[in-house]
């Protein structure tokens, strides 16, 4: 008989973890800012995180496995970033900041990948409650992208450092009153990983998520200082962010009736299609707010329908035990390689030749990331029901 399900306990890290981005990723490029550093700064500091993003969790899962402990690494990550984000209210140059950056990204971005297995084992045969559980991350996420916005409108950018500390401080608490969770064991016997890499569509798979996450570069790194530099009010600002994420909530409520009627050939085509548009509106329309509006309300599509169809894809072309191994490979080469270059190109593209310009960058690794899906991800219509069973 399985232990009871510490539901608000998981519930809990989700909110101080997602919490934790809502501050930090709309808002910490403004605090960059206010210490007077360059665009090309801002975006080399940043992309830290995807660049540990890149083997931090192979390396940390790596270790969970030779250890056969997961929520001892979580404690120790939580502990350890708290403790090196106290480095930031001393560095105020390139240099101590990049070392702090990094420093906090390589056990920041350690923490997830072993939670998400951790609440999977103790989910074991009830996997479809886990959206139940995620979604308090998502809540998290628009309280504090929302309530920042709104403080940052009569406090200085330094607060965004206070408040990141408080929330860094719930997640340790919370990561101490998780319980640990027998990992489940595999029964399906799989392939070599190399087999599954030489099959042109996971390639492409591979190749388009990596694009699908630089054509966001700019979006993460630069979009909270673009739309202050004209005009918006941080509360604005803030909403605009909370509506990227309502969208995208709204998008995985119903991705398992969309996964049922289209196939994820269809899903992705149509993501990839919405990032190419919105980049592209982004980058022209700045002054037109519904415009905007429209082009936060296409995160729905270019992250929730994307991540969730890359997810399914992942999870059937590499079974077994091959899975973790794939969703490794899917999260550094998407969310790490393709968040870094992303970040670095559109750092450099910003000073060079403008922000429109750069988000048009966007749109171009878009439009790659479309002709790889529409010339070699060929997924039947009729093969999509199966994949619903994943959400």
């Amino acid at each position: 008989m399985h232990a009871p399900l510490p539901y608000w306990r998981l519930a809990g890290y989700y909110f101080c973890h997602f919490a934790f981005v809502g501050v930090f990723q709309p808002y910490f490029g403004l605090y960059l800012q206010f210490l007077q550093l360059s665009s090309w700064e801002i975006g080399l500091i940043l992309s830290q995180m995807a660049l540990m993003r890149v083997f931090s969790p192979g390396i940390w899962g790596w270790l969970a496995d030779r250890l056969h402990v997961r929520i001892a690494l979580v404690r120790v990550a939580a502990l350890v970033s708290l403790l090196v984000f106290n480095l930031f209210f001393f560095a105020q140059t390139l240099w101590p900041l990049l070392g702090a950056m990094a420093l906090l990204a390589f056990f920041w971005s350690a923490a997830l990948p072993l939670m998400e297995t951790l609440v999977f084992d103790h989910l074991r045969q009830e996997p479809a409650r886990y959206s139940r559980i995620r979604v308090w991350g998502s809540i998290g996420y628009i309280v504090t992208v929302l309530l920042t916005g709104a403080l940052l409108d009569v406090w200085s950018p330094v607060s965004v450092l206070w408040i990141s500390l408080l929330l860094m401080g719930g997640i340790l608490l919370f990561s101490l009153l998780v319980p640990e969770s027998p990992s489940a064991p595999h029964h399906i016997d799989t392939p070599p990983v190399s087999a599954i890499l030489r099959q042109p569509r996971v390639r492409a798979l591979l190749g388009a998520c990596f694009l699908m996450s630089a054509a966001h570069g700019a979006l993460y790194v630069f979009y909270s200082i673009y739309l202050s530099s004209h005009g918006y009010a941080k509360t604005l600002v803030g909403s605009l962010w909370f509506l990227g994420v309502l969208a995208e909530i709204g998008i995985f409520f119903y991705m398992a009736r969309l996964l049922r009627r289209y196939s994820l050939r269809h899903i992705l085509l149509a993501s990839f299609a919405a990032a190419v548009l919105r980049f592209l509106l982004i980058g022209w329309c700045v002054d037109l707010l519904p415009i905007l509006i429209l082009a936060q309300l296409l995160h729905g599509l270019t992250f929730g329908a994307y991540h969730a169809a890359a997810i399914a894809a992942v999870s059937r072309w590499f079974p077994g035990r091959c899975l973790a191994r794939g969703q490794a490979l899917y999260s550094s080469l998407s969310f790490g390689a393709g968040g870094l270059i992303g970040g670095l190109v559109s750092g450099w593209a910003w000073d060079e030749w403008g922000s429109a310009v750069t988000f048009g960058l966007g749109s171009l690794f878009a439009v790659a990331g479309l002709i790889l899906v529409f010339c070699w991800i060929r997924e039947p219509v009729d093969q999509a029901a199966s994949c619903s069973r994943s959400f």
